[in-house]
C-alpha cells in the first residue's frame, strides 16, 4: 500500500478543499445517473506527492490533478458494504501532454486484504469516461472493451468481496519520465450502467492528420505531403526485386556452412550435442529470427473519435478497403487502417495489397528476417516460399468456457471441437515453408492469481468439469464428510459439482483443486496437440506462447508441444529462465514476441520496452536477439511488430512505437541497420565463434498498456 506524502499539510488540506468542489460524498453531476444512496466514496489523504490545480478545468466539474511519479494518487475511505448495490464506478477524465497515461484503481478488504485492480490508459488531449463494472470484481474476466480515449481496461489482483470492500486507491501505474497531469470528475459509484460519452472534449483539436500520424507532436522523419508519401511507396515497389538474403542463407534462410541432417522436406528440431536448433527442409541449421504481423497493420478503432480525425474516406469508393468491414464491423466497432489508405493513395485502388506484399517480402530480405511470424498474411508467405509460422485459436463452440477462455475439457463434446480446430491446419499441412503452429497466445486464464478449477467454482455453476471434479474428489476422500476433514471447512461433493461458489477456500481444498488444474491442463493440451497433429503429421507444435515461464500445474500439459514458446518483454530473455524450461520439459525455447519502442516519433507510448530515441531501438535489438542466438536453449526470437500501431490506439487501445516501419512505410533506419548487423552474424553467435553484442543502452521507465 502507498503511504501518504507527511511532507505537506498544506498541500493536502488544499486539495480536499479543491474536491469538495464536487463533493467526494457522491454529490455529483447528473450525467453520472442515480447514485447509491448513501454509499460515500470519501476521500482520507493524497498518495505520495499528488498535487491538485486551481485552474479551469475542460470538463465540467472537473479538477486538474498533477503527479511527479508512479505511485502518487488518491486514497478513499468508506464502509464496507457501501458499493454491494452499486454497478458501476465511474468518472470523466482528460490526460494532459501528448503522452499516455496508465492508471489503476484498487478495491481492497481491510487494511491488508484481497485487493482487485482495474488498470486503465488515457488517451492524452481527450475526454473519456471511465466505467468500471463492479461484477469484475468476480474476476470473470481479463478486459473489457476500450471505448474511446478510455483504452484497454483490464483486471488484475485478486477476487474480492464487495460486502467487505472498505477502501480504494486512484494511482498513477505507468507514466512517462516528466510530470503528468489529468483532470477528473470525483469517482462516484452508480446504480445502473453509465452511459458513453457521446463525443470527446479536444482541447489541443485534432489527433490524427490525414495521414494517420499524430497531430499533437513534431519528429524528424514526419510525412510532410502526398508527393513525398507517393514517392517514397512508388519507389519502395519499384526496388522490390532488387533485395535477396546475404550469400551465406540457404533458400530457406538457415546457414549454408553447417549442414546438420540430409533434410526432412520439412522443418524440425535438433539437438547437436552443444545446443539446439531449427533445421530447414534442406537439412540446413535454422536459428529463426522473425517479425511479428507483416501484414497491413496499424488498424485503428474510432468509435467515439470520429471528430478526432483530419480525414475519413467515403467508405464506399475507392477507399473501402481501409474500413474494417461485415461482421467485425458490426459486432466489434468501428476500425480505419491508414497504412492502406496511404498504399491505396501510392499504388492505386486495384491490385494495391498485391504490390504491398512484394514491398513486405522485399523488406523482410533487406532486414535478413528469415521468418515470417505470427499474425502475418500467410497466402503471400505460401506464394514467396518464405518461412513462416502460424497462429491457431481454440473456440469452445460446442462445449463452451468454464473459466474466461478455458473450455469444458471434459463436455461429451470437447473433442469435436478440437477436431475441428485442427482443421485449420489442412492449407499449410504439406508445404515446406511453414515453421509450425501456435496452439493459442497468451491464454487469459494463465492471466489470473486463481487456478483455472478455482475459477470454475466461482463462475460455473454447472458443467461436466465439475462433474468430474467430484468424480475426482470423491475417489480421494469417499464421502463428504472425508472430503470436509481434509479441506478443513464446511463442503459437501454436491456443492462441489453444482452451483457457484461462495466464500473461501482453505490451503487444503487449493492443493486438491492444483491436483485437477494439472489434470484438465494435460487433457486440454493432449487432446488439441493430437488433433492437430492428426491433422498435419508434418510440422511443429510450437506451443501456447506463454508469458513467461510456466508454473508447475501447466508443465504436464505443455509435454506435448515439441517447442515451448513465451513472449518475454525483458531487456534479455534471462538465460536461467531457458535452462529452467529445458530442464522442466526437455525441448527447446521461441521468443514469440519481444520489442523496443520510444516517444521521439509520434506515438502517445513507447512500447513494452522504453527507451530514449531510434538509436537506442537499434542497440536494444542487438543486445536481445544477439543475447538469445547465443543462448543454446533457445532457437529464435520474433520482433512483435513489422509496423508501428496507430497513434489513436488499435482495437484494445495499444499505440506503440514498435515497428521497423511507420504509418507512412517509412523505414526505421537505426533499427533496420542494427537488425541487419545481427542477423548477418547470428548463426556466427549461435555457434560460439563470435560473442554477442553488448553494448547496452539505457533502458527507461515502462511506457505501456
Amino acid at each position: 500500500m502507498n503511504r501518504p506524502n507527511q511532507t505537506s499539510s498544506t498541500g493536502r488540506r488544499e486539495f480536499l478543499q479543491a474536491m469538495a468542489i464536487g463533493s467526494s460524498l457522491l454529490v455529483v453531476p447528473s450525467v453520472f445517473g442515480d447514485l447509491v444512496e448513501g454509499a460515500k466514496i470519501e476521500i482520507a489523504e493524497t498518495l505520495r506527492n499528488l498535487r491538485s490545480g486551481t485552474e479551469k478545468a475542460p470538463i465540467p466539474g472537473a479538477t486538474w490533478f498533477n503527479a511527479e511519479g508512479t505511485g502518487d494518487g488518491i486514497a478513499y475511505r468508506f464502509p464496507s458494504g457501501s458499493l454491494l448495490k452499486a454497478k458501476y464506478l465511474s468518472s470523466d477524465m482528460l490526460v494532459d501532454g501528448n503522452s499516455l497515461l496508465v492508471f489503476s484503481i484498487a478495491l481492497q478488504e481491510g487494511e491488508s486484504g484481497p485487493t482487485f485492480r482495474l488498470v486503465f490508459g488515457g488517451l492524452p488531449q481527450c475526454s473519456f469516461r471511465v466505467r468500471l463494472p463492479l461484477e469484475l470484481v468476480d474476476q470473470n474476466r481479463w478486459r473489457i472493451e476500450r471505448e474511446a480515449a478510455f483504452l484497454k481496461p483490464m483486471c488484475g489482483g485478486d477476487r474480492v468481496d464487495l460486502a467487505k470492500v472498505d477502501r480504494m486507491r486512484f494511482t498513477v501505474l505507468h507514466k512517462c519520465l516528466q510530470p503528468v497531469r489529468w483532470c477528473m470528475t470525483p469517482l462516484v459509484a452508480a446504480s445502473k450502467e453509465v452511459a458513453r460519452i457521446d463525443e470527446p472534449i479536444l482541447p489541443k483539436g485534432k489527433l490524427l492528420d490525414e495521414f494517420g500520424q499524430s497531430k499533437l507532436h513534431e519528429w524528424r522523419g514526419k510525412t510532410r505531403s502526398l508527393d513525398e508519401l507517393k514517392q517514397r511507396i512508388k519507389s519502395q515497389w519499384e526496388n522490390a526485386s532488387q533485395q535477396a538474403w546475404p550469400e551465406g542463407f540457404s533458400s530457406w534462410g538457415g546457414w549454408k556452412s553447417c549442414k546438420l541432417t540430409q533434410g526432412e522436406g520439412f522443418f524440425r528440431t535438433h539437438y547437436d550435442g552443444k545446443r539446439w536448433w531449427l533445421v530447414d527442409p534442406d537439412g540446413y541449421a535454422f536459428w529463426s529470427a522473425g517479425l511479428d504481423c507483416v501484414r497491413v497493420d496499424t488498424e485503428a478503432k474510432y468509435d467515439g473519435l470520429e471528430s478526432a480525425l483530419t480525414w475519413l474516406p467515403d467508405s464506399k469508393g475507392d477507399f473501402r478497403d481501409v474500413f474494417g468491414g461485415g461482421e467485425r464491423q458490426a459486432n466489434e466497432g468501428k476500425f480505419i487502417n491508414y497504412l492502406a489508405a496511404n498504399l491505396i493513395r501510392a499504388l492505386g485502388p486495384a491490385g494495391w495489397r498485391e504490390k504491398w506484399s512484394k514491398i513486405a517480402m522485399a523488406e523482410m530480405k533487406r532486414l535478413r528476417f528469415n521468418t515470417i511470424a505470427n499474425w502475418s498474411e500467410l497466402e503471400y508467405a505460401k506464394g514467396a516460399s518464405f518461412p513462416y509460422v502460424r497462429p491457431m485459436e481454440f473456440e469452445a463452440k460446442r462445449s463452451g468456457w468454464i473459466y474466461r477462455d478455458f473450455p469444458d475439457v471434459y463436455h461429451s463434446e470437447f473433442e469435436d471441437d478440437a477436431a475441428q480446430f485442427a482443421q485449420a491446419l489442412m492449407a499449410t499441412a504439406n508445404d515446406p515453408a511453414f515453421i509450425g503452429y501456435f496452439l493459442m497466445n497468451e491464454p487469459t486464464w494463465g492471466f489470473s492469481s486463481e487456478l483455472p478449477a478455482v475459477g470454475m467454482l466461482y463462475n460455473t455453476a454447472s458443467c461436466a468439469t465439475r462433474t468430474e471434479l467430484t468424480r475426482f474428489l470423491k475417489a480421494k476422500y469417499s464421502d463428504d464428510s472425508a472430503l470436509a476433514t481434509a479441506w478443513k471447512m464446511p463442503v459437501t461433493l454436491a456443492k462441489v459439482q453444482t452451483g457457484k461458489w461462495h466464500g473461501l477456500l482453505t490451503r487444503e481444498a487449493q492443493d486438491d483443486l492444483r491436483d485437477f488444474t494439472i489434470q484438465i491442463v494435460e487433457r486440454y493440451f493432449k487432446i488439441i496437440s493430437t488433433a492437430c497433429r492428426k491433422v498435419d503429421p508434418n510440422h511443429l507444435n510450437l506451443g501456447m506462447r506463454w508469458a513467461g515461464i510456466p508454473p508447475t500445474w501447466a508443465v504436464q500439459g505443455v509435454k506435448f508441444f515439441d517447442v515451448f514458446s513465451l513472449n518475454c518483454y525483458r531487456e534479455k530473455m534471462p538465460r536461467a529462465e531457458a535452462e529452467k524450461i529445458y530442464e522442466m520439459l526437455k525441448m527447446p525455447v521461441l521468443v514469440g514476441e519481444y520489442h523496443f519502442g520510444a516517444l521521439d516519433v509520434g506515438l502517445p507510448a513507447s512500447g513494452i520496452g522504453h527507451l530514449k530515441n531510434q538509436a537506442d531501438r537499434g542497440k536494444a535489438y542487438r543486445v536481445y536477439l544477439e543475447d538469445a542466438a547465443a543462448d543454446p536453449y533457445c532457437v529464435g526470437a520474433h520482433w512483435f511488430t513489422l509496423y508501428d500501431q496507430s497513434a489513436i490506439g488499435r482495437s484494445d487501445g495499444e499505440c506503440y512505437n514498435i515497428g521497423f516501419l511507420d504509418v507512412c512505410n517509412r523505414a526505421y533506419e537505426e533499427l533496420g541497420q542494427a537488425a541487419i548487423a545481427s542477423h548477418e552474424r547470428m548463426y556466427e553467435i549461435a555457434s560460439g565463434r563470435v560473442a554477442p553484442f553488448n553494448d547496452a543502452p539505457e533502458y527507461l521507465p515502462r511506457l505501456f498498456l
